[in-house]
Order: C-alpha cells, then structure tokens, then sequence
C-alpha cells in the first residue's frame, strides 16, 4: 500500500516576492527555502533547533526554520539572509560582521545575523545585554561571541548616525 503525503498550496512573501507553491504538509522550512526556492543562505546545523543556523524572519520574529513547517506560513512573510541586502549592497550588520570580523568559518553567522537584525529592528541601540539575550538561541562553535557581539554594536552606532539599513 502506498501512502500518501497531502499537499498545501503554500502562499506567502519570501524576500519581498510573493510565492505560490504546491508542498508536501510535512515540508520543514528550512527545505522549502534550501530546495523548493533555491535560497541555500540559510544553513542546516543541528536539525534539532539547537544551533540557530537555520533562523529566519517570520513577520519579523526570528524562528528556527528546522522546527518550522512550511505549511504553517501560510500568508506569512518570509526574511532570509538570502533577500536582507539590496541592490548587492551589505547592511550595516552584514558590514559590522565583516568589519569586526564577527564571521570565523561562516556557518552560524547567516543565523547569527538574522536574529541579530530582529533585535536591531525592536531595540535600535541595544545593550550589550540585549544582544546576548538576543542571540541566546544561535551557537558559534568557533568563537567567544566577543567579535559578533562588536559587530552587532557596530551595526546599532552606523543605523543610529544614519546609515541606511541597505
């Protein structure tokens, strides 16, 4: 007997761009976005909501994208590292992460930035505090969190002088 998997027609805003895609119900997020859209920036750590590799803006809230069923965006929009910055441009994080060389082996920084932009759009100049506890959830196996948290606050000062986000 064969089983059957049931299908959603998924409708939501990825990127800016609305999508229409027919998924599997049981699709995880993160391989709607790495398969189904082609957007491989965000990264597939522990599999288990452990790393924070695989977060991502759901209206504008950081969720792990491994424990997130596609189906359950419905209507929903979507912000990946893929689609943050404009015209090939870095944003003052994607910048802070390279200045203050926040990045080591680069396979928690897409997660690391996303939850770190939810944080600069609810607290614009965040206390060394708020962005610890902001990037509670995210785990860099290659730092002390010392140049990531730099590049955060690097970051918060260029948005705060004027600098725009892209």
């Amino acid at each position: 007997m064969t089983k059957t998997i049931a299908k959603t027609v998924l409708s939501l805003n990825l990127n800016g761009v609305v999508r229409d895609d027919v998924i599997p119900d049981n699709l995880l997020l993160v391989d709607y976005l790495r398969e189904k859209a082609s957007l491989t920036g965000t990264k597939i750590g522990c599999d288990g909501g452990e790393c924070g590799a695989c977060t991502v803006l759901i209206d504008g809230r950081p969720r792990h994208a491994c424990l997130t069923l596609a189906a359950t965006c419905q209507d929903s929009e979507i912000e990946t590292i893929d689609g943050l910055s404009r015209d090939s441009r870095l944003t003052a994080l994607q910048r802070g992460f390279n200045e203050k060389l926040g990045a080591q082996c680069g396979f928690c920084t897409p997660g690391m930035i996303m939850a770190s932009e939810a944080l600069l759009r609810r607290i614009p100049n965040p206390s060394e505090t708020d962005i610890r506890d902001a990037l509670a959830a995210n785990i860099c196996r290659c730092t002390g969190y010392v140049k990531i948290i730099e590049a955060v606050q690097f970051a918060a000062q260029a948005l705060t002088e004027g600098e725009p986000a892209a």
